[in-house]
């Protein structure tokens, strides 16, 4: 057995529960993890020596806003209803352009789903999903809960902690929906099937190597991505294995796991070598492969390729971002770059009409022209904040002591919404970046909310599941 250790990161550009990892090439079998969370204190103390101080990710705030759209407006579509958030994205293609939800920024309700992420171990990075009328969401140990979407009265609950003793840490995965099932994959090397009425197990299937983020479902199969790289086929029936692809196994990477996006029988995944590769759907069929790496990186970190937000399929082009400083729009059908951005990201781009919006390492806020890839503008999410809203409704003036690692957005009702590992969620203008309203949701955050019904869900490090009217 192979053992690595997950180094986590701290400071401007840090997602406190996606942790760079130094990665043995033979993963099989192995889960020992040796990690330090950014949510604690290290024993290890060291003085730096003088010098030179290097930014040691790309700075996409060296970006500057294209003079032609100087004082150019855009269009974006009118929010509209959706009944249901049934995978990750929202859909197959993981875009969803502008949902009328949450317009009122309220929280209706509050549960706790289990086990949290404070403890170092128990890394709480599934994102929810809707169906049903039902919230669906997986706590730090891989803990499947279903809650009625308008008052949170929990349904059912199922643990589904793996037995194997080499599985100590199964923190990961996520969930997906499809035909009165919920699919669910885990850090625990399964991939289960359950009944979304009851929560009952229909069939599990056990993978070699960990799961660390969401499936997607499409033509009656689900597609997920292994810790070593690896994209599986499932069968949604049965749970037998279809086909599969081993990618590039990667000898650094982050702890975190982007989901396919899959449209017209193509299905694209990002993998930690930096490569986006398209394929067939239904055989693992190679239609074609994008590098999202720098032909030149000078620091350790920018050696780390990984496509950990999800790639998004829109209007014909695929858009995804890397670690290492690449934002691309790709023609769907040949593979062929339209146009590229030195932006290092491990967020999930949000394009929308005329626009496409992302969030960059730095906390950067970008908002750039979806055709031609020039920039309308970017809005620094770490500057200082003026107001806040808390829990009760107070406002008071809270200037931001720290910078944060910064998630979304999601375009709802009329707002950009992204939430931070600082515990805030932020509304702004979807045509100027500029802050509207903060609400301080009581905890850190890494996973961008869903919007459906009507209502925003978010879940928090602290393992709980929010709503917001």
């Amino acid at each position: 057995m192979t053992s690595f250790k997950a180094l986590a990161k701290s400071g401007a550009a840090v997602r406190a529960l996606t942790i760079a990892a130094a990665v043995a090439v033979g993963l099989s079998g192995c889960s020992a993890i040796s990690k330090l969370s950014s949510f604690g204190k290290s024993t290890n103390k060291s003085i730096a020596s003088q010098g030179e101080r290097i930014p040691v990710l790309p700075e996409s705030d060296q970006l500057q806003p294209a003079a032609a759209l100087k004082g150019q407006d855009f269009l974006i579509p009118s929010p509209q209803p959706i009944a249901s958030w049934p995978v990750p994205g929202g859909t197959p293609e993981q875009s969803v352009e502008h949902v009328a939800a949450g317009a009122n920024l309220t929280i209706a309700w509050r549960r706790g789903l289990g086990q949290s992420g404070a403890n170092r171990k128990h890394y709480v990075t599934a994102p929810p999903i809707m169906a049903e009328g039902k919230v669906f969401a997986m706590d730090g140990q891989a803990r499947v809960s279903a809650h009625d979407a308008i008052s949170g009265g929990q349904a059912w609950s199922v643990n589904l902690q793996g037995r194997d003793r080499r599985d100590k840490d199964g923190y990961g995965g996520g969930l997906a929906y499809a035909n009165g099932r919920v699919f669910v994959t885990s850090g625990y090397r399964l991939v289960t099937a359950l009944d979304a009425k009851t929560g009952r197990t229909i069939w599990q299937s056990k993978t070699d190597q960990p799961i660390h983020g969401a499936p997607n479902i499409s033509d009656g199969r689900v597609f997920a991505v292994t810790l070593d790289d690896q994209l599986i086929a499932f069968d949604t029936d049965k749970g037998a294995q279809v086909w599969n692809y081993q990618a590039i196994i990667e000898p650094a990477r982050i702890l975190a796991a982007s989901s396919p996006a899959i449209s017209g029988g193509t299905i694209v995944t990002g993998f930690a070598s930096g490569e986006l590769i398209a394929q067939g759907a239904a055989n693992g069929t190679d239609v074609w492969t994008q590098a999202l790496s720098k032909s030149s990186r000078n620091n350790a970190l920018s050696e780390i390729r990984d496509i950990a937000g999800r790639p998004v399929i829109y209007r014909g082009d695929v858009f995804a971002a890397s670690h290492s400083g690449m934002f691309s729009a790709i023609d769907l059908r040949t593979g062929t770059p339209r146009w590229s951005l030195p932006v290092a990201s491990q967020n999930t781009p949000w394009p929308a009409g005329d626009v496409v919006y992302i969030v960059s390492q730095t906390g950067q806020l970008i908002c750039i022209a979806r055709e031609s890839g020039q920039v309308y503008w970017q809005q620094d999410l770490n500057a200082p904040q003026l107001a806040t809203t808390t829990r009760r409704g107070r406002r008071a003036r809270q200037p931001k002591t720290k910078n944060a690692f910064w998630s979304g957005p999601v375009l709802a009702s009329n707002h950009l919404i992204l939430v931070s590992s600082n515990g805030d969620l932020e509304s702004r203008d979807p045509h100027t970046g500029v802050l509207e309203r903060s609400i301080r949701l009581g905890a850190a955050t890494m996973q961008p909310p869903i919007a459906a019904g009507d209502m925003l869900y978010v879940v928090t490090e602290k393992a709980e599941l929010i709503a917001l009217r």
